[in-house]
């Protein structure tokens, strides 16, 4: 028992020896070493403590980033090239409404028809791929189609008669659009339309005989104004076909503001212009209800605050920017002056037109009323 006791005695003085701090003895040592597993444990579990303390921080400030950072996105499709006056028009707004919200509401455009025609376009918004549109009178018609009457050929004969007649059915479009699912946000202007071909002049609706007249695939009126002209078979095109289309020669004959067939590159495949205006091109901002109706008070005030205030910069701006580029195709262009039997004969034609179109594209009491106002 004393062998074995002084064996085990040895065995803890060495070990005491060998381990013990300064000033221990092998009693304190002994306690020391019973409290260490429970020390150990206590270290791991306040280890443990902070990295997860730190986890919990890096999360809580990516979160915080993530918070300030995110913003509600109108995403808008436009057929018009980002560098054109409509685009850097939509520049300036898109820029207003990321400083008055603060960066919590930013517009996301889509230019030179990347979301597709208008008719696509439209098509998207019902579907919710695109909150909103810059569109033409075409456009309008996919959202309600009475507004594509504001275009009906030889309805007015000056910008002011277009603003009071669309001031009187404003309340009326408007809200053909709300119960369809838009929101009008502000109306614009295209420019005035001018006849243009390639090759030889258009005096009067005979010489359309044997030419290539391009029609706007969504347009519900100008199949129509060929079915009166006769004698002809208009080739229907979306907008992004144009311009191949020029090219090839497969059309040779078209109707468009001086603007847009500009921008659009069209007027340089071109060489005759008409200088007597056949119509009057409008357009509007449109934005899908629901996505205006889920934004917050604040943001959907500087939505349509900022949307107001862009259109009619559009307005005034488009209209100037319209006249200057006509001057710019007369210099380039041979200009055909019409004289008065040639005029009579194309506001006969534009009035068949508006008779046929109230059998069935619109309402006769909507075309009586704008042909009333449009004096």
């Amino acid at each position: 028992m004393r062998a074995g006791r002084a064996c085990l005695f040895e065995s803890d003085e060495l070990r005491y020896t060998n381990m013990r701090r300064p000033g221990e003895t092998l009693e304190t040592r002994r306690v020391r070493g019973s409290e260490e597993p429970r020390r150990r444990l206590l270290m791991m579990l306040r280890r443990a403590m902070v990295k997860l303390l730190g986890a919990l921080t890096v999360l809580a400030g990516i979160g915080a980033s993530q918070d300030a950072s995110a913003a509600d996105v109108i995403k808008i499709g436009t057929l018009a090239p980002k560098s054109s006056p409509w685009g850097q028009v939509f520049s300036v707004w898109e820029k207003a409404v990321k400083e008055k919200s603060g960066g919590r509401l930013e517009l996301q455009f889509f230019y030179n028809g990347q979301q597709g025609d208008e008719g696509a376009m439209v098509g998207k918004m019902k579907a919710g791929q695109l909150d909103g549109a810059a569109v033409t009178a075409v456009g309008l018609g996919k959202v309600y189609k009475p507004i594509l009457a504001l275009q009906m050929p030889g309805l007015f004969s000056s910008w002011a008669k277009l603003d009071a007649a669309r001031e009187a059915m404003r309340p009326e479009f408007e809200k053909g659009a709300a119960d369809a699912g838009f929101r009008i946000l502000g109306w614009g202007d295209v420019g005035r339309a001018h006849l243009m071909s390639k090759g030889f002049a258009i005096r009067s609706p005979g010489d359309f005989a044997g030419k290539k007249p391009y029609v706007w695939r969504d347009d519900a009126a100008m199949p129509v104004f060929f079915q009166v002209v006769g004698g002809v078979t208009p080739v229907p095109l979306n907008i992004p076909e144009v311009l191949p289309n020029l090219n090839t020669g497969a059309i040779n004959v078209l109707v468009a503001p001086a603007l847009a067939a500009e921008q659009l590159q069209w007027a340089s495949k071109l060489d005759h212009i008409v200088a007597d205006t056949s119509g009057f091109a409008i357009g509007a901002l449109v934005v899908n209800s629901k996505k205006i109706d889920a934004l917050p008070g604040d943001l959907k005030a500087i939505l349509q605050d900022t949307g107001k205030v862009a259109a009619n910069a559009l307005t005034q701006r488009i209209r100037k920017e319209d006249d200057a580029a006509f001057g710019r195709l007369k210099g380039k262009m041979t200009v055909v002056e019409l004289t008065a039997d040639e005029k009579a004969k194309w506001q006969g034609l534009f009035k068949q037109v508006r008779g046929r179109l109230t059998q069935g594209t619109f309402a006769p009491g909507l075309v009586a009323k704008l042909e009333g106002l449009g004096g």
